[in-house]
């Protein structure tokens, strides 16, 4: 989907990191973790800069990127992003099924901006329908071609290091 509207798979993975989740990263460390060229993370810093999507910091002689919170399209962009990732609709499945969910989280990998194929969700409540569970895992994967892990608590037992998605 998101590919026919951009055409660049650069621009792709930076709309990815930055709007899905609230992470920020420098030039060299994005050209890295998506094994791209730094020229060509470059000019799409550059081209997302200048839109007004990105904004910079200056942290010593690195400059670090985030997404600008207050551009217009920002809610929109996100929505979007997340809509293609499947994380609304897998979430809105999970927590008006499972029974009594208290709070929900993305958290690993996933909550720090890196897709590798495996999304992790941490679960808050008590008597959840474990069935469902496994059902939700299995369509999950065939529907977003991502490996889904569950994590169950009955009550939180420490900060969680993620994104809620859930609770209050």
């Amino acid at each position: 989907m998101l590919s026919s509207i951009v055409t660049s798979k650069t621009r792709i993975k930076l709309l990815l990191k930055f709007f899905s989740h609230n992470n920020s990263g420098y030039l060299r460390s994005l050209a890295k973790e998506f094994d791209e060229s730094t020229n060509s993370v470059r000019v799409e810093l550059n081209r997302l800069t200048e839109a007004g999507l990105l904004n910079t910091e200056d942290e010593g002689k690195t400059k670090v990127y985030r997404a600008n919170k207050s551009h217009p399209f920002f809610d929109e962009i996100s929505n979007m992003v997340s809509k293609f990732l499947g994380l609304d609709e897998l979430m809105e499945k999970i927590v008006r099924r499972m029974g009594a969910v208290e709070k929900a989280y993305i958290v690993g990998d996933y909550a720090h901006g890196k897709d590798t194929g495996e999304i992790e969700v941490l679960l808050i409540g008590k008597n959840l329908d474990l069935k469902y569970l496994d059902f939700l895992k299995d369509k999950t994967y065939e529907k977003l071609q991502r490996k889904v892990i569950v994590h169950l608590q009955e009550e939180e037992q420490e900060e969680v290091k993620g994104i809620m998605i859930f609770g209050g």
